[in-house]
């Protein structure tokens, strides 16, 4: 039995497990780059981690987080009603207790009928303006606050170490799988030289 032609299959996995291995600890390392036989060499995400928290920033700015999702959110109508039991009971407790602390002679001539007539008004008002209130406030926020330069620089801003945690964090399962195939694919063409070698 030739003993070489039974090893090359198990050789050929392990170069294909090795490789992919290697290629995958190369997107974090080395984290600083390093000169060897003149050709500098950094781990992809280190090397380019401020052009992938740019494009990050722009991703969370323009499709998760859009002031227009926010806006269309909080100026729902069916989230401006969840709000009105609150202020009923706020614009409640006004007048009738708020009001005669501030103000006692006129809340003698207001009776039952006079705020209740008063919260309705009120509250319909409220309905009216409170949207157009909302859609103001995101406005002025989008323009005092950039989601893009925030996340950009939150991103840019995180060590190798927190980078590459946040990424096998997410990815692990699909790192093990590319090594596996590697070892697997290694294997295979391990059995064809075998097969070519034999035949």
């Amino acid at each position: 039995m030739n003993y070489t032609l039974v090893l090359l299959p198990v050789i050929s996995a392990f170069i294909g497990w090795f490789t992919n291995w290697i290629a995958i600890k190369m997107l974090f390392h080395p984290r600083n780059p390093k000169k060897i036989l003149g050709v500098t060499f950094q781990g992809i995400f280190p090397k380019n981690q401020y052009q992938f928290a740019e494009k990050l920033g722009k991703l969370v700015s323009n499709e998760l987080l859009s002031f227009k999702d926010i806006e269309s959110k909080i100026t729902n109508q069916d989230n401006i009603d969840k709000l009105m039991p609150f202020l009923e009971q706020h614009i409640d407790h006004f007048l009738r207790v708020k009001l005669s602390e501030k103000m006692p002679v006129i809340s003698m001539f207001i009776g039952e009928k006079t705020i209740t007539d008063l919260k309705a008004v009120f509250i319909e008002e409220l309905k009216l303006l409170f949207p157009q209130l909302m859609k103001n406030y995101v406005n002025s926020l989008e323009n005092d606050l950039d989601l893009e330069q925030i996340v950009t620089k939150k991103v840019s801003q995180f060590s190798s170490d927190k980078l590459e945690e946040i990424l096998n964090s997410i990815m692990s399962k699909e790192f093990r799988f590319v090594e596996i195939i590697g070892g697997v694919l290694g294997f295979v063409i391990g059995l064809l030289q075998v097969l070519i070698t034999t035949l």
